[in-house]
This record gives C-alpha cells, structure tokens and sequence, in this order.
C-alpha cells in the first residue's frame, strides 16, 4: 500500500517521511512536492505536486491509496487548494485521506481556523474516507524566536498569560506516521497538543535558566506587538496576524489539557525545557 506525503519537504513533511520509514518499506512511500529536486536527500520516490495546479494532481496521485495532506502554507489560498486536492483524489481513487488540521478547529477564534474547517468540511462531503489530525502549535513556533531574544534581551508577544499546550513538531510528525500505519482510523478527528501547558512569562523563565542571562517576558497589547514586529522587518498585514495568534493564545485558543497526543505516541510529549534546550545548541 503506498502512502503519498504533500508537502514532503517541508519541516513537518520530512519528519513525517523519516518516521514512517521507521514504519514501512521506503518503496511504499511517494513525496508529492512543488520541487522535485528538493525531495531528492529524502530517499523515496518523489512526483511533482502543486495545491494550485489542479490539472495535474490526479495523475501524480495514481497508484496511492492513503494520502496525508498537510496543509498548505499559502494562507487564504487553503480552502481552495485544498479543494483542488481532494477532488483529484477522488478521481483518482484515494482510498483514504488524513488531514493536518488545527487544535479546535470547530471553536477555535484563530484566523487559521476557518480555512481548516472548510477544509475538514470539503472532506466529509467528499466520500472518501478521512482522518482529520487537529495540531496544536509547534513549540518551535516560539523557539524560533530565541535567538533573536538573545540578542534583543527580551521575549516579547501579546499573549500576556495564556497557556499554551504546545508540542514538537517531531511529536506531531511521529503521530501522523503511526495513525497513517494504523487500522480503524476511518471518520476520526483527534485534538493533538502538548501534555504541559505554559505561558510565554514561563518560556522566558526556562530561555533564563538554560542561557545563564536575564530574559524577562515582556507583554504589549496586539497592536502594539504589531508595530513592534513590523520594526523587525514584518510585513505589515502578517505583523498583524502572528499578533492576532497571540492574542487568542491568551483567551484560550492554544491550550488543550486532554493528552490525547501523549496517548497516541504512547510516551509523553516533549517537555518545552528540551526543545528550548536543542535550540540554544544549534545557535
């Protein structure tokens, strides 16, 4: 049975690759990626992928039965590229479809939600069989920022005391490749998120202990943290939405505390302090 993979080459892609490697045959896994040339370190048969080409994904799909479609990173373009996708599916005989979509979709106030809804949505009514992965935030969605923080002698955000119940993203690649290899996975939805919720004040306290130098949290209203991105060389319309994300971390959005991720892996998930810990090595 071969398992296509879109988005193969992105950062989620190549951990869900190498963990189902772990898993299955390499032969049984395709990467359906925009960019060819960039699957080749990968190891596996790639095919020429692109969300907003719809003429040419049913022929890249022929021969797969399970496809993970990890979302696109286009935002605004997702409901439709989506679309464009299960539809080439069907034509094409895909026999069953999992879907990185986002914690809560359902309720959830992030300006990603919609489009993950109607993507969930487009796959219920699509007849093909479906399993719909709700991913909480990646942990290095913040991480990322610790070098700059470094230098700058702050953690700055606008998510003043909200929990967030985050996860790696190996944690989130590694679920996807056991429920990809798994049976009795037809018509289910799982919330996936982070066993140990924390708040950005709790970051910057672990970011101060590893680093041996003062990181305080610093906390601006959303617009302010908007202007201040912008500073950074932001975008003007994006400084305002990774803002708006903070935002809603504060009224709820990003914190889960049912495990269900913890479950799946059968271990639990990793602690904020590693991740926070392998990225200062890597600076």
């Amino acid at each position: 049975m071969k398992i296509g993979i879109t988005g193969a080459t992105g950062q989620l892609g190549r951990l869900v690759v190498d963990k189902l490697k772990e898993r299955i045959e390499s032969t049984d896994i395709v990467a359906l990626v925009r960019n060819v040339e960039k699957a080749a370190d990968l190891g596996i048969e790639a095919r020429p992928f692109d969300y907003s080409r719809p003429q040419e994904l049913s022929l890249a799909l022929n021969g797969i039965e399970k496809l993970l479609l990890i979302s696109g990173n286009e935002i605004g373009q997702r409901e439709s590229q989506h679309a464009n996708v299960i539809a080439a599916a069907k034509e094409s005989g895909i026999k069953h479809i999992f879907y990185t979509s986002l914690l809560h979709a359902d309720r959830s106030k992030l300006s990603l939600a919609p489009e993950h809804l109607a993507t969930e949505e487009a796959l219920k009514k699509s007849g093909i069989s479906y399993t719909i992965l709700r991913n909480g935030w990646y942990t290095e969605n913040y991480t990322g920022s610790i070098s700059g923080s470094l230098a700058a002698g702050a953690f700055i955000g606008s998510a003043g005391d909200g929990r967030i119940s985050s996860a790696s993203r190996l944690d989130f690649a590694e679920a996807a490749a056991i429920v990809l290899t798994s049976e009795n996975q037809e018509g289910r939805t799982y919330e996936l998120a982070g066993d140990h919720a924390y708040t950005l004040s709790d970051l910057a306290a672990e970011l101060t202990a590893q680093s041996g130098k003062e990181i305080p949290y610093k906390n601006f209203s959303e617009n302010d943290y908007a202007e201040v991105l912008k500073t950074f060389g932001v975008p003007n319309a994006f400084a305002h939405t990774i803002a708006s994300w903070d935002a809603c971390a504060e009224k709820g959005d990003l914190f889960d505390q049912g495990k269900e991720l913890s479950r799946l892996l059968g271990r639990p998930t990793t602690p904020l302090a590693e991740t926070v810990k392998e990225t200062l090595a890597s600076i």
